[in-house]
């Protein structure tokens, strides 16, 4: 700890006490490890001609803001120069953490990431070249900036050696506080850019996560309310046969009972029961209808494919709309489930060739393939647009997407106008 008036004074004696740590000595006047580091080296050597630039002042005081923002490590078994490196970037950086040996450089870099690492060449031990090379084995740190730091000269051996163990400057000692700020900026505003881009990165990443877990729900949520509705549609069509139907049978009956017991001569009356049997007929062929629209018994007895065939001769019935079929015997049988699915969107195909296909034919096809049922509508009417395709309004076709997706199948469109529509829809066996 200094006092205020102490730290004045070494602020602003900061300049020369950089340029003249490192500075050519007395070879008599060094210490063992000292004399070690090689030669002096004169001002400014080692520069390139754009660092010579901003010697003339093209960078001179150029320091980013965005230093204040990330974490810079100093490497270096001098003190002195670790002290005077701390507080000319104390002030531009948010931190500055020391090190004064490759032992304790990696302890750090195991601890946080930093913007940049100064590193001194020349250390005791574990010195700068084998610290970088270890940085860089590392995955996190592998793309930090190094800048090696010299008191010397260093011969080209010496700086393709730092180069090649990851370095991406060579300082030369007495350091200029202009240049190392500016280099130091670029590297802290790439620091920072790239630290907004990651939090970008995994907000969004969370934010697809969040989604991807609400379009599971939805779909389990759907294909759920579907199980439902079918269960319903099930209850709903067994009451409707067994208690409407039978209850119509049975007054039915009766009534025949009365009709076969009036008077020859009671003829009104007689006309007038077999107008009632007749409606009470027309009820129940309805109420079979209507039982069979909601669950078809042929279904549950006999399957998809028999199910698909009797749907498709009732639509012939009601729309004079010819279907050819192709439904082999052999067909793998489907669970409940995939059956239910598969013949709910062949309900809902042929429902949309009568209301907006104005075809004449249909063909009907049901095949196994690569271990899925596979069933194929196409018609020839007038088409649809590609544009309809996609259509997000188009509740029958996004019904019909939900309904396979539960069990990984898909739903194929084609079509283009006049040229009618084919609709493959593929839904996996389920097989164990």
């Amino acid at each position: 700890l200094y006092l205020p008036q102490e730290r004045r004074r070494l602020h602003h004696g900061l300049r020369e006490r950089l340029q003249r740590l490192p500075a050519a000595r007395d070879p008599r006047d060094l210490t063992p490890r000292a004399r070690s580091k090689g030669r002096a080296a004169s001002p400014g050597s080692g520069w390139r001609p754009l660092e010579q630039h901003a010697l003339r002042g093209g960078l001179r005081g150029a320091v980013d803001t965005s230093l204040s923002q990330a974490s810079i490590l100093i490497v270096d078994d001098d003190s002195r120069s670790l002290f005077a490196l701390q507080e000319l970037l104390q002030s531009a950086t948010q931190k500055v953490v020391l090190a004064n040996s490759g032992e304790e450089a990696l302890q750090c870099v195991l601890k946080e990431d930093f913007a940049a690492i100064l590193l001194d060449a020349r250390m005791p031990g574990v010195d700068g070249f084998e610290t970088a090379r270890l940085i860089r084995e590392r995955e996190r740190s592998r793309h930090t900036p190094i800048i090696f730091l010299t008191g010397a000269a260093e011969d080209v051996h010496s700086v393709f050696r730092g180069y090649e163990a990851g370095a991406v400057d060579y300082i030369v000692k007495p350091l200029v506080p202009e240049i190392l700020k500016s280099k130091l900026s670029v590297f802290v505003e790439l620091y920072n850019k790239n630290a907004v881009l990651i939090r970008e990165i995994a907000e969004r990443t969370r934010a697809e996560e969040q989604l991807r877990k609400s379009e599971e729900n939805l779909r389990a949520l759907a294909a759920h309310l579907q199980s439902v509705r079918e269960e319903e549609w099930t209850r709903i069509a067994r009451e409707i046969h067994d208690e409407l139907g039978q209850s119509l049978t049975g007054l039915k009956m009766d009534l025949t009972w009365v009709a076969n017991r009036l008077p020859v001569d009671q003829r009104v009356l007689a006309e007038k029961t077999k107008s009632m049997s007749g409606l009470i007929d027309n009820t129940i062929q309805s109420v079979r209808k209507i039982a069979s629209r909601l669950r078809p018994e042929v279904l549950d007895q006999l399957g998809l494919t028999a199910a698909i065939g009797w749907h498709a001769g009732d639509f012939r019935k009601r729309t004079g709309i010819r279907c050819k079929l192709s439904l082999p015997s052999d067909t793998p049988m489907l669970d409940r489930e995939r059956a239910t699915a598969a013949f709910r969107i062949f309900q809902e195909l042929l429902t949309n060739v009568a209301r907006h296909a104005g075809a004449t034919r249909i063909d009907v096809a049901v095949q196994a393939e690569s271990g899925a049922l596979v069933l194929t509508v196409e018609d020839n009417g007038k088409g649809i647009a590609e544009s309809a395709i996609y259509d997000p309004k188009s509740l029958g076709l996004l019904g019909m997407r939900e309904r396979v997706l539960p069990f990984g199948g898909a739903i194929e469109i084609a079509g283009a106008q006049g040229k009618g529509t084919k609709v493959r829809v593929s839904i996996p066996l389920g097989l164990k």
